[in-house]
């Protein structure tokens, strides 16, 4: 059989006005053309203040979408660096609707402290959920942004006033540890398993304000155990790391969702630290409100992974070896019969 050859035509031209944005486009050394260049398998050569953009046309155009915003980033004022050009590669090569926007640009959260773009089609999708819908649940893996745009999200409408307070929560479920070891009360205990929402209050808005806000109550982070018997109107709630409640807790959190209310829950299936043999309640959510008007599910994969590079092997080896055991049983029965 042979292989239809890859369609590679002339080279494409770029041009950029402003001259004393391409070091910064470029990179120290080039070192961000050569990073599209790997992962885009294309070839750049500055003329100038234009661009050629050589290889596959497909890659081709992704390249260009992928200069094109990192350039409209620069004229923004925002940096760009080995972080925004992963994520403009991803948003140019992911498909969906997000790499469709122009320049593969996604939809951006602006809070006090920063501005929180979507680094990939699936971040996107997100934002967008959280916007449109009363219920949003964000599920997948590891470092996909589930819990960090959640927050800005809630903080994006705290401060346009569309919601009057923000609550965070999380079921403290031991993984391997016992609470009843650490020294403390029971708020001291469970302090740690919340500290990742405070880090992520704490990159939207200035610490002062989280602190005022926190202490007049704007600003809730409880335990999920807490927020049993209450009904939370005008609020936006964010429930993390839901695959480590019962069926029961998702029932009790979900149902405390009040007037111009919004509810964000997060988890990943694969890191169940439940006793074995009870249900996640995030999984059986997703079975019961898959449909209802109102609720939007977004799955994270390991392309949206964005932290370091390493971590989307490892997602993508923990995800390999799941796979096959799940096979195995089943390869055993074919091979026995």
């Amino acid at each position: 059989m042979t292989l239809p050859k890859p369609i590679i035509d002339s080279p494409t031209f770029l041009q950029f006005e402003d001259n004393t944005l391409l070091p910064l486009l470029y990179g120290q050394h080039d070192q961000n053309l050569a990073r599209i260049e790997r992962q885009l398998g294309v070839a750049l050569a500055s003329r100038g203040n234009r661009l050629a953009v050589s290889g596959e046309r497909s890659a081709v155009q992704a390249a260009s979408e992928v200069l094109q915003a990192l350039y409209r980033r620069l004229q923004r004022g925002l940096p760009v660096g080995e972080a925004e050009v992963d994520a403009a590669v991803r948003m140019a090569t992911g498909g969906g609707e997000a790499a469709a926007a122009p320049g593969g640009e996604g939809p951006a959260v602006r809070t006090r402290k920063r501005i929180v773009t979507a680094r990939s089609p699936g971040q996107a999708a997100y934002i967008e959920a959280l916007r449109n819908n009363e219920l949003t649940f964000g599920i997948g893996p590891a470092g996909t942004g589930k819990t960090y745009i959640a927050v800005a999200v809630a903080v994006e409408m705290l401060l346009a006033g569309r919601v009057e307070r923000i609550v965070l929560s999380r079921p403290a479920v031991e993984a391997g540890e016992r609470l009843g070891f650490l020294p403390g009360d029971l708020r001291e205990k469970v302090d740690p398993y919340l500290r990742p929402l405070y880090d992520a209050l704490y990159d939207m808005m200035p610490g002062d304000q989280v602190a005022g806000r926190l202490s007049s109550g704007e600003i809730e982070v409880a335990p999920l155990a807490f927020m049993r018997g209450r009904t939370l109107a005008n609020a936006f709630c964010i429930l993390d790391e839901a695959q480590n409640t019962t069926a029961v807790q998702m029932k009790m959190f979900l149902t405390r969702l009040g007037e111009n209310g919004r509810m964000a829950v997060t988890g990943d299936l694969s890191q169940v630290d439940l006793p074995r043999g009870e249900r996640s309640g995030l999984k059986d959510a997703t079975e019961l409100l898959a449909g209802l008007d109102g609720v939007g599910f977004v799955q994270f994969g390991e392309a949206d992974v964005v932290r370091h590079r390493l971590v989307t092997q490892i997602v993508r080896a923990y995800a390999k070896r799941e796979a096959e055991q799940a096979d195995g049983p089943d390869l055993f029965e074919q091979r026995r019969r």
